[in-house]
């Protein structure tokens, strides 16, 4: 299993209050999960009404598909020009090599399977 996971801090320029930044926010959160089918939020400067923290991440099995996806986020964000993209951040993990499969299954006995 690959794990990505990305911070974007934003600025939002026409904003004048918080309830104008929760609305573009609204904006880029409801798009980019619609278009790409991501876990998204707002993660951080909650209270400062021109700047945003977003935090987003991607599961696949393939590191390639993982780190292609989260650039294409990056840039549809950006694209989006509704807010400058000040700072961006990614990390992808891997958690195929921490778990073995005996890690999966050490709780399993042999007669939990007659049950099913």
């Amino acid at each position: 299993m690959i794990v990505g996971v990305g911070i974007i801090d934003i600025y939002i320029f026409d904003s004048r209050s918080l309830k104008s930044k929760r609305g573009v926010l609204r904006s880029i959160l409801k798009r980019t999960q619609n278009r790409f089918n991501i876990s998204i939020a707002e993660v951080g400067d909650n209270d400062d009404w021109k700047r945003g923290r977003i935090g987003f991440s991607v599961v696949g099995n393939n590191t390639g598909y993982v780190n292609s996806k989260m650039d294409k986020i990056l840039g549809f964000i950006d694209n989006l020009e509704l807010a400058e993209v000040l700072n961006s951040k990614v990390e992808i993990i891997s958690f195929s090599d921490a778990m073995e499969h005996y890690d999966y299954m050490k709780d399993v006995r042999v007669n939990d399977y007659d049950e099913l």
